[in-house]
């Protein structure tokens, strides 16, 4: 495929576990991809290191958690590409463990708010426009099974399980005003070893990338405004 032709790919928290697999696989399904991450040594490392290996990969710094940081990077992608066909919302944080929602020090129920629900709602909000005028976009929410709806009668990690319910929310709502070939789907990528996930997780990044990945390249008559983990669909 020729460079002008090459599809273009943005993923947040893009320099380390789920999201440096899912810019790399990205890359090499033929994408130019755009790794954003909010520490600018890491970000240039981790694009550094793929482009090494002849993968058309590019950075941006960008910060979920300020509405600024990602307006400015909406305005470089415009001025560097001209387009934007598969949005990752990946950047996310996990900072209640097991505590209470009552007890815990609510400064952490904002802050998981502000990274997980609010970053991607800013981050949508600055980027569907370049989708809007091709007519054509694929964006992917990276939620949990934490966040359905069964899970909030279950005490425990509830700053996170909001976050993620209200991320869930905001992908059907986002699907329901969207127009033309656009399409936002939520999907749990499970258990993840990496730095959220620890060691003991089960899954590997590239395993959880490849549940996720399919939806950036749904056709027409793919789904819009779903819940889905390895291909399947669950219940909000």
């Amino acid at each position: 495929m020729s460079q002008d032709n090459k599809k273009v790919a943005f993923v947040t928290g893009g320099n380390r576990g789920i999201g440096y697999e899912l810019v790399k696989q990205l890359a090499l399904k033929d994408f130019k991809v755009i790794l954003a991450s909010r520490d600018p040594n890491m970000c240039h490392e981790a694009a550094q290191k793929l482009k090494e290996s002849d993968l058309d990969v590019s950075f941006v710094m960008m910060d979920v958690d300020d509405k600024e940081s990602i307006r400015q990077a909406a305005i470089t992608v415009n001025e560097r590409y001209g387009r934007l066909d598969v949005l990752i919302n990946n950047a996310g944080v996990y900072l209640d463990e097991y505590k209470r929602l009552l007890t815990m020090d609510p400064s952490i129920l904002e802050k998981t708010m502000a990274t997980n629900f609010f970053g991607a709602y800013h981050v949508i909000h600055s980027f569907i426009p370049l989708m809007e005028k091709q007519g054509y976009g694929r964006i992917i929410n990276v939620s949990s099974e934490l966040g359905a709806m069964r899970e909030m009668s279950v005490q425990g990690t509830g700053a996170y399980k909001l976050s993620k319910l209200a991320l869930n929310g905001l992908t059907q709502l986002v699907a329901a005003e969207i127009k033309g070939d656009i399409k936002i789907n939520a999907v749990c990528p499970g258990w993840v070893s990496s730095d959220m996930g620890g060691p003991s997780a089960p899954r590997t990044p590239k395993q959880a990338a490849e549940s996720i990945l399919w939806l950036a390249s749904i056709g027409t008559e793919g789904p819009n405004g779903g819940f889905f983990r390895d291909g399947k669909p669950i219940d909000w």
